[in-house]
């Protein structure tokens, strides 16, 4: 018995219960919220009318009844298969398909699982231990983020970066309070080198954005940061593949301890404090407490392995102070009470920031690659817009392309190159304005009003986008105005043209007038 079955019996029963005990069928219906047609039929039911009828409803026939086999056969042979991947194999296989919802697929397919005892069976993932690794042979580095409590109640979110060497247990920590850059990773395993003292030959990461730009089996591209500091420093690296954690369980289970022990109901105060107390927590616990399946506490292990560690000399590393800001829709970014603009086509969405640097009196805006995308004179006073007119243009094409483009826009295109020739040469500084104008006013529009506009500015030497635009205007009016053609007078009967056409007799009024005298 399933439990919708358990749940009809239960309320069966409760509604006969209720009648014995003397409410009215109506009364019923208003303590179970049903209708008392409904509350009625069950009252005179037997418990024999009640399951053939519990039967006979769950036989009823199915919108999808007559794929039954289909659905038994693939679920028999590939018992894993979801209710979404058979939907498709539905429409795949048979184009008379009726159009569902995907709810109604899925329940079919859990009642043909039902009905033929074949639930969902999951590949369980096969595990071998894995044989400890020499000492200074690799270690584990990820990334965590926590909520820590503020003494006004409120919460701090804060972002650590941890690795542990494989073979010792041996773990670091350090937190920020903003999000990792590729320069602060590269800080950052500069600290756990100087921790650990020394280096290790491999470390393992997440395919983190921080430092990887892509990969395709096995061939991975860093970003550029992360680059040029890998190259300074010799050890290899390796990438687990996306959404497999497992494969890195050491640095997993940091993490982990990290917020369970040392960051649970731990207050905030400042970055500096906590990185403070975080050291003091590695020295007299996280690093000093027997490992749960080494036995040895990880500092005891670490003083043998590393004498196996590449030596570490400490590289400097210019972290200078960047700061990441939202692009609002109008490409501006609002720093200390001003609006500063950023080139247009910068704002990509939701979510678009940038990196910002205070240098001396200058204000320097960079993509999250850390690229010099435009810099501004750093404004004293408040409520200003600070902007660069090249910013309103699009840059993203050349002048070329701009020009190549507008010129396809017309049939004649000597005649029109010539006319672009004009603009450039009247206004070299704004002939890509210009040419942004002209392109904008022909969006949509058909060729015959271009071609007419371009021959009258030609013939009248107008050459501006501004006199191009109101001259297509004119033109566009005309050609949706053509002159309104006479529409003939459709009749209802074809038979009656002939009656249209002729002529009523004429009455004498001299025989009305001799009438009337006599």
């Amino acid at each position: 018995m399933t439990k919708k079955d358990l749940h009809n019996w239960i309320m069966y029963h409760h509604i006969h219960n209720l009648q014995r005990l003397g409410f009215s069928a109506a009364r019923i219906a208003r303590h179970m919220a049903m209708d008392a047609r409904t509350i009625d039929k069950y009252l005179k039911m037997s418990e024999q009318d009640y399951e053939l009828y519990l039967t006979l409803k769950g036989e009823r026939n199915k919108v999808l009844s007559h794929y039954e086999a289909f659905v038994k056969d693939k679920l028999s042979e590939y018992q894993d298969t979801s209710a979404a991947q058979m939907h498709d194999w539905l429409l795949e296989h048979h184009s008379t398909f009726p159009k569902v919802s995907q709810r109604t697929v899925y329940n079919f397919v859990m009642f043909v699982r039902q009905k033929y005892n074949l639930p969902v069976v999951h590949i369980p993932r096969e595990y071998f231990p894995v044989a400890e690794l020499p000492y200074g042979e690799q270690a584990q580095a990820d990334f965590g983020e926590y909520n820590m409590r503020l003494s006004d109640g409120s919460r701090k979110k804060v972002k650590f970066f941890t690795m542990v060497l494989s073979r010792s247990r041996m773990k670091f920590v350090w937190f920020i309070d903003k999000p990792f850059t590729a320069k602060s990773v590269s800080v950052a395993h500069e600290m756990a080198f100087a921790f650990f003292e020394g280096i290790p030959n491999t470390i393992v990461y997440d395919q983190d954005k921080t430092m990887l730009v892509d990969e395709n089996i096995g061939e991975v591209i860093l970003t550029q940061t992360f680059q040029q500091y890998t190259k300074s420093r010799k050890f290899k690296l390796h990438f687990c593949r996306k959404s497999d954690p497992e494969s890195k369980g050491k640095i997993e289970n940091v993490v982990g301890y990290v917020k369970k022990n040392f960051l649970y109901n731990r207050p905030y105060f400042d970055l500096e404090s906590v990185n403070t107390e975080v050291i003091n927590w590695l020295e007299r616990t996280a690093n000093f407490h027997p490992h749960n399946f080494t036995k040895k506490p990880p500092m005891d292990e670490h003083r043998i392995e590393k004498k196996h560690l590449n030596h570490y000399t400490p590289l400097t590393i210019e972290n200078k102070e960047m700061k990441m800001y939202h692009v609002r829709k109008t490409n501006v970014i609002a720093y200390k009470s001003n609006f500063y603009t950023v080139p247009m086509g910068t704002y990509q969405g939701t979510g678009t920031q940038v990196i910002v640097k205070e240098r001396e009196n200058l204000l320097e805006i960079f993509s999250c690659e850390e690229k010099i995308i435009c810099n501004h004179e750093l404004s004293s006073k408040k409520g200003q817009l600070i902007s660069n007119t090249s910013h309103r243009r699009d840059t993203s094409k050349s002048l070329d392309e701009m020009i190549n483009e507008t010129v396809l826009c017309f049939t004649n295109s000597e005649v029109a190159r010539t006319y672009v020739d004009k603009i450039r040469e009247r206004l070299p500084r704004y002939t890509r304005d210009h040419l942004q104008g002209i392109l904008k006013a022909l969006t949509n529009v058909e060729k015959r009003a271009a071609d007419e506009s371009l021959d009258f500015c030609m013939k009248n030497s107008l050459f501006s986008a501004l006199e191009f635009d109101q001259v297509l205007s004119v033109f566009i009016t005309d050609i949706a105005l053509p002159l309104r053609k006479q529409s003939q007078i459709k009749l209802l009967d074809q038979n009656n043209l002939e009656k249209a056409n002729q002529v009523p007799q004429k009455s004498n009024l001299d025989d009305y007038e001799n009438i009337m005298n006599q």
